[in-house]
């Protein structure tokens, strides 16, 4: 009975041991790959319309994203707690409109192009109360354009409807002594995150030299091709002595007629010749068609 008994003990401590989880397990852990950074900032709070000023302590933590690449939305997680009530931050007097949210911020140096990041966390107000901070993590969003490594400070926290109007302001006095926080972006395309581009190197321009005629040294002429060049033979025949000294040319192919037109007897004579025997013969009818009877 007795080895049963503890058996049946040893058995149930077991079953126990199996379903009963340890304590510390409860505990959420941040992402893997992340870097968590715990700071106690001092912050100068001015509300608008009011001329008193509030100094408050804030225990900040910071979750440095993983994996962050250009052009991507990253997010760096924002917590904060008062140190204790005695620097907490209260509503003034005249209250604070509703919807009144808390605007979280981050410094980031290091990267070109990429100054800060912002979350927006929601708030439940009362008068004369202690401003609430978010009991959620408020996610800080930005996206960065340049590989690279950066810091991270936390800065400053507003409060207010909109951004751009801020009710209540509050500025970090102790950034020199905040812990830094590092914040590695990679490259989308793959490249090392320290890798500068390299230009490329510049070709050498080529000088050309011109000739008088406008043409290169160093280019070939292209020879035009050549066209027939017609072949025109004249004989050239010299007139006498006694003649008006003209050159006659006659072309290749012509017939052969000695000396043209300036050569053999006048035909000037014998026209005048003939016209006179003409002239003769058309008297010598006329007289005679007259001498003969009934003329």
């Amino acid at each position: 009975m007795r080895i049963r008994s503890i058996l049946s003990v040893a058995a149930l401590a077991g079953s126990l041991t199996l379903f009963c989880q340890p304590a510390y397990a409860a505990v959420s852990e941040a992402p893997r790959g992340s870097i968590v950074v715990t700071d106690i900032v001092e912050y100068q709070c001015t509300t608008t319309g009011v001329a008193e000023k509030q100094d408050i302590k804030v225990k900040v933590e910071l979750t440095m994203p993983a994996g962050a690449t250009t052009g991507k939305q990253m997010i760096i997680d924002w917590h904060g707690t008062y140190l204790d009530d005695t620097t907490a931050l209260r509503v003034p007097t005249a209250g604070l409109a509703g919807g009144t949210k808390l605007y979280a911020y981050a410094s980031i140096s290091g990267l070109t192009g990429l100054t800060s990041a912002t979350g927006v966390g929601e708030l439940t107000l009362s008068a004369g109360q202690i401003v609430p901070l978010p009991s959620a993590v408020v996610s800080m969003r930005a996206t960065p354009s340049n590989a690279g490594t950066a810091t991270v400070r936390p800065a400053a926290i507003n409060f207010g409807t909109k951004t751009s109007e801020p009710s209540i302001q509050c500025k970090v006095q102790n950034a020199a002594a905040l812990t830094t926080s590092t914040l590695t972006v990679a490259s989308a395309d793959g490249q090392p995150t320290d890798s500068v581009p390299v230009p490329p190197s510049p070709q050498p321009t080529p000088t050309v030299t011109t000739t008088a005629d406008g043409q290169p040294t160093d280019s070939v002429p292209v020879t035009p091709r050549s066209q027939p060049t017609p072949t025109v033979t004249a004989t050239v025949t010299q007139a006498s002595a006694a003649g008006n000294g003209k050159v006659i040319k006659t072309p290749s192919g012509g017939a052969a007629t000695g000396g043209g037109g300036e050569s053999g007897p006048d035909g000037r004579a014998l026209i005048a010749t003939g016209f006179l025997l003409t002239l003769a013969a058309a008297i010598g009818l006329l007289l005679r068609r007259r001498s003969l009877p009934g003329g």
